[in-house]
């Protein structure tokens, strides 16, 4: 998970493309093939983010194995879904904590203690004379 300073865009193009270590163009290309979506000025200008930096290294990484653009991006997809989904299973993981707990509470409250003791079989009655 990024924080909000990874967030902010401050790069411009050729900055960025210099530390991804790409050619402005290819982060063009990359926007173009929906691969990235930098933030934009008012003017229109590109602005990139370190988390964009992050991302471009990880599809640098991706073609690097053998991976086509297409490829890339479904590669993308496939990792953000399994990012949100393991955020849902803590999410209920965490849930599911929680109602156990609330059911043990519930129930703690609900118990009546018994006096134990050992008793002899045919005494038993005597456990609840007193």
């Amino acid at each position: 998970m990024s924080s909000r300073r990874d967030r902010r865009a401050l790069y411009v193009i050729s900055v960025a493309a210099e530390l991804a270590g790409v050619h402005p163009q290819t982060l063009r290309i990359y926007e173009r093939k929906g691969l990235l979506q930098p933030a934009r000025t008012q003017g229109g200008s590109r602005r990139y983010s370190e988390a964009d930096i992050e991302h471009l290294r990880r599809i640098n990484e991706l073609t690097e194995m053998g991976l086509n653009l297409a490829g890339v991006k479904r590669v993308l997809e496939l990792e953000a879904e399994l990012e949100q989904l393991r955020r849902e299973l803590d999410e209920a993981r965490a849930q599911q904590v929680e109602a156990v707990e609330r059911t043990r509470r519930e129930f703690r409250r609900d118990l009546v203690p018994l006096r134990q003791a050992v008793v002899r079989y045919g005494q038993a009655r005597a456990l609840f004379d007193n």
